[in-house]
């Protein structure tokens, strides 16, 4: 068996989420079901992610994994005919190659709002999931009275009311640390709503306003209920101080209104050296609970 590390991004609009759905477009389902008709596969192959997004949310810094029989790679080869043997992998050449030919491969299935910009072969206790130290994502804005530029739509957000930068980043600064982000997640029986909140900035640039939010892991609808928790702060509606005391509660507070998929997009998942993956896996996969 191999295990390939698959970088990847995609335009989230017409897509129902990463996870394969029945009966629905998503992320998972094309990239599986290209990579089995590449590989003439009986059955498409499972992938693992890094982050799974919800519906209409972007990514340009996506990471999957999957394990596949290194012979597979044999359909790759244009000289392999039926009944020829299996290949099997020789040497380090041969084996980028393929690789190389997988993406090509792909590139050539797969529809224009997915692509696969590198495949490699995981390092040895690489798990896209559990081996990530933090995920890093980019929130998009616009109050420009005018609205958004049209040929950004999908993936900025057009917000009708002028935002007070210095005032999101005061209400931020109070969200930092590790804490239990109950009160901005979706809660999944048997698992932690614990997080540590590593960066959550805004700034302008460029015509909009940016908001930066890094941790070690989100949980369900985190980011988008983070800004949009903000958001009323910045516009001046509701006190700096109130999203840190909705975090403190540690319920669902009605006041907190997720924002629009359309502005977020993953933009980086970062690991640690090749040494510290498989630590690091069996680390997160441990169920936390907060210090004392």
């Amino acid at each position: 068996m191999v295990r390939l590390r698959l970088d990847l991004a995609y335009d989230g609009t017409d897509f129902s989420g990463w996870a394969k759905q029945p009966g629905r477009r998503t992320v998972q389902g094309e990239i599986e079901e290209a990579l089995g008709r590449i590989l003439r596969l009986p059955e498409p192959p499972a992938l693992t992610v890094a982050g799974r997004t919800d519906a209409g949310v972007h990514a340009r810094g996506q990471v999957a994994h999957v394990d596949l029989d290194a012979g597979a790679l044999g359909a790759l080869d244009s000289r392999n005919r039926r009944g020829a043997p299996a290949w099997e992998p020789g040497s380090v050449e041969e084996l980028d190659e393929r690789l190389s030919a997988t993406r090509r491969r792909l590139a050539g299935v797969l529809p224009p709002d997915v692509r696969v910009h590198r495949v490699t072969v995981a390092s040895e206790g690489f798990d896209a999931r559990f081996s990530a130290l933090s995920r890093r994502y980019a929130y998009r804005i616009s109050d420009a009275p005018g609205g958004v530029d049209p040929l950004r739509r999908r993936e900025i957000v057009w917000y009708n009311r002028p935002l007070d930068v210095d005032r999101l980043n005061a209400a931020a600064a109070g969200l930092l640390g590790e804490h239990d982000f109950a009160a901005f997640c979706k809660r999944r029986e048997g698992a932690t709503t614990i997080r540590e909140l590593q960066r959550l900035d805004w700034v302008r640039e460029d015509g909009l306003i940016v908001a930066t939010v890094v941790a070690d892991a989100f949980c369900h609808s985190m980011v988008r209920a983070l800004v949009g928790s903000l958001l009323p702060v910045g516009e001046g509606r509701l006190a700096v101080e109130w999203p840190e005391g909705v975090l403190s509660r540690a319920v669902r507070d009605s006041g907190v209104h997720v924002a629009p998929a359309h502005g977020l997009c993953l933009e980086e998942v970062r690991y640690p050296g090749a040494e510290e993956l498989a630590r690091r896996a069996a680390e997160t996969r441990r169920v936390r609970t907060l210090s004392s």
